[in-house]
């Protein structure tokens, strides 16, 4: 294992790193961190934390989803993620009905992330059906909706933007979400180059209809019937027999983990050591916001493992006894796969004077950083050249989070 990229540096500024990219967003849903953790059944689950998500999801518009993600991409670059995949489904009205432009939610997504400074890939996302069997979209999920023509226009328009800072790709809510045919459809419409993205197996009951509806288990049918490849990312991934973690392994793609939001949902916990072992490619994600840390992402990362399996030190690889710096490795190595940026310059420096780094040395320095406390250690971020924290704090911090203020007064 080659640390080269990813290592962590003694630089006269402090301990420099490479910037980390968060692989998975629901930006709209940092506003309602905190306010799903109430009991409202004794088997509540992740189909009943929807309820909570539905009802947030239909009093955003362009102005408040642009409000709520630049605090939240501000929130990312201070805890030191320089760039963000933006798995975006909230594309229409409360009411289903396309805005006079149709792409103006995905702009105002742009646009936080101008305003914060990170790098943006836009997943816009084809929603079509309510489950395995087509049914179709619920009330709820009607601002979510598009069919196969109406997505491609949107993807369309949004990709005529890139730029150095922004990335269009592809997302696929969910193979319960699209239909078999339009999988195939969208894919082969797409530019060779663009990334794919798709929630998968996250949860037992997904599985279970897949495989009473289409035969086959979700990942099982994905690999089955389409190219999967370096382009792809799965997200979650979180039920998986050993075939499927080999057969994602072998294939290139990259598995998104988001190791906070699985774990506040109940969904389980990743199959990470036999992935590492068929040689996998992951990444970590934010997801639902209920924490904006990559050090928690990692560091919940390896626990769960270690919960599991009843032993430590787990994620190591070939080349390194280190855990953190193993998952600082790795995460660097799937960052420009998943999001289409090659930003090796985006980096951040981590506070030298910290005490929790006294005496730190190349060798421990990234085990201390992951696994020892809560204080953020992220000191500055440069992202494309700009310092865009500095002295820990945004440069715009004040600004951004008086709009975010008065943004969840308007949808409170």
């Amino acid at each position: 294992m080659s640390t080269s990229t990813s290592r962590i540096q003694r630089t006269p500024e402090g301990w420099r790193a490479r910037g980390i990219a968060n692989l998975h967003s629901h930006a709209f849903q940092r506003a309602m961190a905190g306010m799903a953790e109430r009991q409202t059944n004794p088997e509540d689950s992740f189909w009943t934390w929807r309820e909570t998500m539905y009802r947030f999801a239909a009093r955003f518009d362009p102005d408040t989803l642009r409000a709520v993600a630049a605090q939240l991409y501000a929130e990312m670059l201070e805890a030191g993620y320089t760039s963000v995949c933006e798995f975006h489904y909230l594309h229409h009205a409360p009411d289903g009905r396309p805005y006079a432009d149709p792409a103006a939610m995905s702009r105002a997504l742009v646009a936080a992330a101008r305003d914060a400074g990170i790098r943006l890939t836009l997943l816009p996302v084809l929603y079509m059906t309510g489950g395995f069997d087509g049914r179709a979209l619920g009330e709820r999920q009607k601002r979510f909706g598009h069919d196969v023509d109406a997505y491609l226009r949107l993807f369309e328009s949004l990709h005529a933007g890139q730029d150095d800072s922004l990335r269009v790709g592809c997302a696929l809510h969910s193979l319960r979400a699209v239909p078999a045919d339009a999988v195939r459809e969208v894919i082969a419409a797409l530019p060779g180059d663009a990334r794919l993205h798709v929630h998968i197996a996250e949860q037992l009951g997904e599985v279970q209809d897949c495989l009473a509806i289409r035969g086959a288990r979700p990942v099982e049918w994905l690999l089955a019937n389409t190219d999967v490849d370096a382009r792809w990312t799965l997200v979650h991934a979180t039920h998986l027999t050993p075939e499927e973690t080999r057969g994602i392994a072998a294939s290139g793609a990259t598995v998104a983990i988001c190791p906070t939001t699985e774990a506040n949902l109940g969904d389980g916990l990743f199959p990470l050591r036999a992935y590492l072992d068929a040689g996998g490619a992951w990444g970590i994600g934010s997801d639902s916001h209920i924490s904006v840390s990559p050090v928690e992402e990692l560091r919940w990362l390896e626990y769960g493992q270690r919960l599991v399996t009843h032993h430590r030190n787990i994620a190591v690889r070939a080349g390194s006894t280190s855990v953190g710096e193993t998952l600082l490795h790795d995460v660097a190595a799937s960052g420009a796969r998943s999001t289409g940026f090659d930003a090796d310059g985006d980096h951040i420096v981590l506070d030298a004077a910290a005490p929790i780094l006294a005496g730190a040395t190349d060798d421990d320095v990234a085990d201390r950083w992951i696994f020892s406390g809560n204080r953020n250690l992220v000191r500055e971020v440069v992202v494309g050249g700009e310092r865009v924290v500095i002295d820990g704090h945004h440069r715009d911090r004040d600004a951004i989070a008086l709009r975010y203020a008065r943004a969840i007064d308007a949808l409170l």
